[in-house]
């Protein structure tokens, strides 16, 4: 069973507000190894697979700097198939000589993390098999421990660095949120479940026994506001649930929260209480 299809709820697409699409489209295809799928003036899809869209980018008007300080997008994750491409990634992206901002062992999975040319932060990582998992009642241990580099390299293999591999998903998104109370209740009503914790300022919430499909944090952002329009950052992200009967009881679930929903034409929308913009999809 996939943790990214069905049965479960997933996170599968990112829509982020960019200054510059040309700039971002040579950094997201040869950094990070996605394709266009389709371009505009001032948008373009992104794909790792040639059919699905994992990151839209789009050039914002007057478009600012994002402080960091506000609820948003903390990470978009990108998830590899194997230990292999992660290597093969890593050692791509050592050979770029573009900055990295960390790379950690998490128990459950192994990551590289760094930022676009926006600042908004960008995971790469591969799952250990789940069977390794520390599972207790419910809860999944994690940790951030330091990545053994050496160790990962050395699984590589000797193709050549061609882009991410058509596998890849967007594993889950990070946000950071104002309340974590709030979010919590929020993203239960959507059918996600609480993993793990650290302390009182993070969560992680999943369907299906899954590490995570969503991280929440309050590390810069407890009771902050929503960014401006013209902040580059999230605009929105969806969630994909395994059909309508689902979908429709998430809804009512949101509902009955007193949480406003949005429909035009076949989008379905909503604001989480920190005000990120969630599109519900089937």
């Amino acid at each position: 069973m996939s943790f990214h299809g069905q049965p479960n709820t997933f996170v599968s697409e990112v829509h982020l507000k960019i200054s510059n699409l040309t700039q971002s489209v040579q950094f997201y295809t040869n950094i990070i190894g996605l394709q266009v799928l389709s371009k505009s003036a001032k948008m373009a899809s992104l794909t790792a697979d040639g059919v699905n869209t994992l990151v839209v980018l789009e050039e914002i008007d007057n478009a600012t700097a994002n402080t960091g300080r506000k609820s948003g997008l903390y990470h978009i994750a990108l998830l590899l198939p194997n230990r292999q491409q992660l290597a093969n990634t890593l050692y791509h992206l050592l050979e770029t000589r573009y900055p990295l901002q960390g790379a950690s062992d998490h128990l459950v999975s192994e990551a590289i993390y760094l930022a676009d040319p926006d600042g908004n932060g960008i995971e790469i990582y591969a799952d250990r098999p789940e069977e390794t998992w520390k599972k207790y009642d419910g809860t999944i241990e994690m940790a951030t421990n330091p990545l053994n580099a050496e160790d990962l390299l050395a699984q590589r293999g000797t193709e050549s660095f061609v882009g991410l591999p058509p596998e890849t998903m967007m594993g889950h998104i990070h946000l950071q949120v104002s309340s974590i109370k709030e979010s919590e209740e929020f993203y239960q009503a959507l059918g996600f479940h609480a993993v793990n914790r650290y302390g009182l300022q993070a969560l992680f919430i999943s369907t299906g026994g899954y590490h995570h499909h969503i991280g929440l944090n309050t590390w810069n952002s407890a009771g902050s506001t929503a960014p401006s329009e013209n902040e580059v950052g999230l605009k929105t992200f969806t969630v994909k649930f395994p059909n309508e009967e689902t979908r429709n009881l998430a809804i009512n679930n949101l509902k009955t929260l007193g949480t406003e929903i949005t429909q035009r034409e076949n989008q379905i929308s909503t604001f989480d209480p920190s005000k990120n913009v969630v599109l519900l999809a089937i």
